[in-house]
């Protein structure tokens, strides 16, 4: 069993965690505050490390370090379509649904939305709620608003920037 190493990073929009080990990449979550990177961090989370500040400075769109998903099937499948969303674009719960063969699949499609353990390497931060409401990010609506502006700017459509909308929904 690969030992299991954390290493941070200072983004614009607060901390992250990355963890995993040698082979892969497991997690990316935001923290509220750093803690110590371990001595010797392996080449897959350094990598990480440096796609993820590429990707804040605006010069990368995608990432390409070795990662692996842990989840269900269902959770798997959902992620695999995030993925196809291209960078600076958008698309609602019930069109990731629609793709999976089932409308009447969007509450399941949000649910695996928000166990996402790769924050913003899967893009859940690309599905929204309809008529353009963010809705729902574990980063908080905060971080998913700067996450699409940020996108929007670096992807030539930044003429959109005022289409989203914070919602508070329970």
């Amino acid at each position: 069993m690969d030992d299991h190493y954390r290493l941070y990073v200072d983004s614009p929009i607060g901390w992250l965690e990355i963890s995993g080990g040698e082979k892969y990449v497991q997690s990316i979550h935001f923290v509220e505050k750093a803690m110590f990177d371990q001595p010797k961090s392996p080449e897959t989370l350094l990598e990480c490390k440096t796609q993820l500040e590429e990707y804040f400075k605006g010069t990368r769109k995608s990432f390409d370090f070795p990662y692996e998903m842990m989840g269900t099937d269902f959770q798997k499948k959902v992620w695999k379509k995030l993925l196809k969303i291209p960078f600076g674009q958008t698309k609602s719960y019930g069109d990731i649904a629609r793709e999976m063969g089932s409308i009447k699949s969007v509450r399941a499609v949000g649910l695996a939305n928000g166990k996402n353990n790769l924050s913003i390497v899967i893009p859940c931060h690309r599905v929204i709620g309809t008529n353009n409401q963010l809705t729902g990010y574990g980063g908080g609506l905060v971080r998913k608003d700067w996450l699409l502006k940020h996108e929007k700017i670096y992807s030539g459509i930044e003429h959109q920037l005022d289409i989203f909308h914070i919602t508070n929904k329970k």
